[in-house]
């Protein structure tokens, strides 16, 4: 079986440069108070009515660290797609993934839980997937060589092992992207079995701006970033796909360890949007992929001039508004059927599950992408880190 080899092997984490900042303070608030985010998108309001309980997000990311004080608790055991590379403890293992984690659903640590980092539905579960490595773990290289299918793999193994949402915060937005059959075919089983699926938008609006897989995959929910002040974070990469936007400028997230981390990114933007849906899935499970991608365009905060524009999509997610839109809603009874692709559709069609040893000559779509890197749409500063010497900046190919 030709698999999607080319593509799929250049998966790994192309992060900016890590730069140490002064601890913060110890006070309880001294988190809380910079968490914008959580303000911007009335969270405290859904909050009246649900948390996210009952609900599993699938994180396909570079793993999580259980062991955060703010995530103690509600993470599910690991699925590892790659198998090797920087283990819990290393210096390069699971950064990313344990921060975009905690923007979804950390919970908070400390007396009635007034320290650290919570998340837009803290109540949620965690479901972490390993499908890549972060930039600067020494087997990045491996991994692409060795690992091909990875994040396809990851999207249907969410999908059969319970995920009421799969966040994915990353994306190959580099000069030649282009959609590659096998993931498109995992997002469509994953939409078929009733499972929204969310990506960032991808971090190249002052890099030439081209279009990001998966987000622009047909039925997946991509989230592009604005700033404290409601504008696009110039960063945000603007297209047609671009459904809402969320916060992802000066976003505090957990660490691995006990620390955390500041970060900018259509990444944090993913998962806040991902947070949203767990709040609406929890008080209403029956929902489809698609009437819930409804409830968030159309609730969506700040409406950009005619419904919609690819910097903001149809404006900032709203889940509290969503929540209140959704007490109305039936939940219609078919499966959701993804928007076709506008311009050509690629991949074997939605919902097909085709064995492993079915012969797809899948070649053409992967010659293209020798050298691409599938990249983690976040950049990352430190905040603090409560032990150990400061980290050296990573130097990058």
């Amino acid at each position: 079986m030709i698999k999607s080899a080319l593509r799929a092997a250049t998966i790994a984490l192309t992060s900016a440069a890590l730069a140490v900042l002064p601890a913060l303070p110890a006070r309880a608030d001294a988190i809380r108070a910079q968490q914008w985010g959580l303000t911007a998108i009335h969270a405290q309001e859904a909050w009246q009515t649900t948390k996210g309980a009952g609900i599993t997000v699938a994180v396909l990311d570079t793993g999580v660290d259980a062991d955060h004080p703010d995530l103690k608790g509600q993470v599910l055991p690991e699925k590892d797609l790659i198998g090797f590379g920087a283990r819990p403890g290393d210096d390069a293992w699971a950064q990313h993934g344990t921060g975009m984690a905690s923007v979804i659903a950390g919970h908070g640590h400390g007396t009635g839980r007034s320290d650290g980092i919570l998340g837009v539905a803290p109540e949620a579960r965690i479901l972490p997937i390993r499908v890549i490595l972060e930039d600067h773990d020494p087997d990045r290289r491996r991994a692409r060589d060795q690992k091909p299918g990875a994040l396809a793999d990851g999207i249907r193994w969410a999908a059969d092992h319970g995920a009421d949402v799969i966040n994915m915060s990353l994306g190959d937005d580099s000069e030649t992207a282009h959609p590659d059959p096998r993931e498109d075919s995992a997002i469509q089983y994953a939409l078929g079995k009733g499972i929204p699926v969310v990506a960032s938008a991808g971090n190249g609006g002052e890099k030439g701006n081209h279009i990001s897989y998966p987000a622009a995959y047909p039925g997946v929910i991509a989230a592009t970033a604005v700033t404290h002040l409601d504008a696009r974070a110039s960063f945000s990469t603007s297209h047609w796909y671009a459904t809402v936007s969320a916060p992802g400028y000066d976003i505090l997230m957990d660490d691995h360890g006990t620390g955390y981390l500041s970060g900018q990114g259509t990444s944090p933007a993913a998962a806040f949007v991902s947070g949203a849906i767990a709040l609406i899935r929890s008080a209403h499970r029956d929902l489809s992929p698609a009437q819930i991608r409804d409830l968030l365009t159309s609730t969506a905060q700040h409406r950009p001039e005619d419904g919609r524009n690819d910097d903001f999509g149809a404006g900032l997610v709203d889940p509290a508004a969503a929540l209140k839109a959704a007490a109305d809603l039936a939940p219609t009874p078919q499966k959701p059927a993804p928007v076709a692709y506008p311009h050509r559709y690629f991949g074997p069609g939605p919902v097909t599950d085709p064995a492993d040893d079915t012969p797809v000559n899948w070649l053409p779509w992967t010659l293209a992408a020798t050298g691409l890197a599938l990249t983690t749409a976040s950049y990352f500063a430190w905040r603090t880190r409560p032990t150990g010497p400061p980290r050296h900046t990573p130097t990058h190919p």
